[in-house]
């Protein structure tokens, strides 16, 4: 079996849970295929056992690889995801970083999850991807995202007017700070922080989130995901930031642009006993009550 690992990095005391995890690896035969840059990090300070490999780019990921494990928080794993493409690997999100909502089996979970791996006794859940369209070149080749799209202004400028479009029919000017388009994995990120709702990773939508609007009346609302929702914006600066996920451009007022579900769908892998209501529980206190 043939695991690639990434990872935007470790702290110094980190290395013996590194340790720990390549003992995981080796104790079931497993070949390690790790990011070059994060291996450049650790392997003259971590004792090495075992076959290992290294790779660069994701051209370097090939059908011989079962899994990729990302170890880090949730923005490593959403870099991981730009790594898998369209090549239907699945990722495994062990949390090194803090949260840990996506990437969200412990370090603790090690053995269990090597095991699961191993011996193939995980859970595939498919998740929606949303894609970026634009008339000039953007996001290189990677014009998709896991969690959101989102159109902000820059820095301290005045608010943007962001006149929005489902299936070329008009739908809302937003005069916001910007405008966030989340998948059902991304409702539980910065749409959350912007009072959007919570809608199951199966819920085939997209949440549309304005980011502080100047009117009362403005809500978030949730729309099919077969929709094309195109943008045109205003504003008193000659450009404003575009987003995916963690990723940032900044681009002309003029570009023309819209997203719609992507062709192809990510895969994470979930342990058996854990499933999105338990992972809302804990990780975001779910209807915690101190009287119960």
């Amino acid at each position: 079996m043939r695991i690639a690992i990434y990872s935007r990095g470790i702290e110094n005391n980190q290395h013996h849970d590194i340790e720990s995890f390549l003992e995981e690896l080796h104790a079931y035969k497993v070949e390690a295929v790790f990011s070059q840059d994060f291996f450049n990090q650790f392997y003259s300070s971590v004792k090495m056992k075992g076959k290992y490999s290294t790779f660069s780019s994701s051209d370097d990921l090939d059908e011989t690889i079962d899994c990729i494990i990302s170890l880090g928080g949730d923005g490593t794993l959403l870099d991981t995801v730009t790594l898998v493409k369209d090549k239907g690997i699945p990722v495994l999100g062990i949390n090194y970083g803090r949260l840990g909502f996506l990437a969200n089996i412990g370090k603790e979970e090690l053995h269990t999850a090597i095991e699961a791996l191993v011996k193939r006794t995980y859970v595939l859940d498919k998740r929606t991807l949303i894609h970026l369209d634009a008339n000039i070149p953007v996001f290189d080749d990677v014009p998709y995202a896991l969690n959101e799209f989102t159109l902000q202004k820059k820095d301290s400028s005045s608010m943007i007017k962001i006149h929005t479009y489902l299936n070329g029919e008009f739908l809302n000017t937003y005069w916001a700070d910007g405008l966030i388009v989340a998948t059902p994995t991304g409702s539980t990120g910065y749409s959350l922080s912007c009072n959007g709702p919570i809608v199951f990773p199966d819920s085939g939508s997209f949440v549309i989130t304005p980011v502080a609007p100047h009117n009362l009346n403005i809500r978030p609302i949730v729309v099919p995901d077969n929709n094309i929702i195109s943008f045109e914006v205003e504003g008193r600066t000659d450009s404003f930031i575009c987003t995916l996920d963690s990723r940032r451009m900044v681009v002309p007022k003029e570009i023309q642009i819209a997203v719609k579900k992507e062709t192809f769908e990510i895969s994470l892998i979930r342990l058996n006993e854990n499933n999105f209501l338990q992972t809302l529980r804990n990780k975001l206190s779910w209807g915690l009550d101190k009287r119960n």
